[in-house]
């Protein structure tokens, strides 16, 4: 009965990398320019091409919507001083960057 669990632990410790392995990444970064340039991808080197991405303005509301492009990035004008930006690859794959946490 012990040798049970000590087969059960290499499957469970396969399953819990193979979760972890496609977690989502994303970045912002303030151009200087007006505009903000956004980065993404997955921890397992996958692209990020095509993720939807939606800037919402100081009152929540959402002002601007895209996607990732081919190079798994995403330009857009910044909205002004209070904004946050999510990377939406679906349930459990958003990431929500608030407007402080972009330099």
């Amino acid at each position: 009965m012990l040798m049970r669990p000590l087969f059960a632990l290499p499957i469970l410790i396969l399953s819990a990398g193979a979760v972890a392995a496609h977690t989502p990444v994303c970045a912002c970064y303030d151009n200087g320019d007006g505009t903000v340039l956004c980065e993404g991808g997955f921890s397992d080197g996958a692209s990020a091409s095509g993720v939807r991405m939606v800037v919402y303005g100081d009152t929540d509301t959402i002002v601007i919507e895209g996607a990732m492009d081919e190079n798994s990035e995403f330009v857009f004008d910044k909205p002004g001083d209070a904004f946050r930006v999510l990377f939406d690859a679906g349930e459990g794959h958003q990431i929500d960057i608030p407007s402080d946490e972009i330099y």
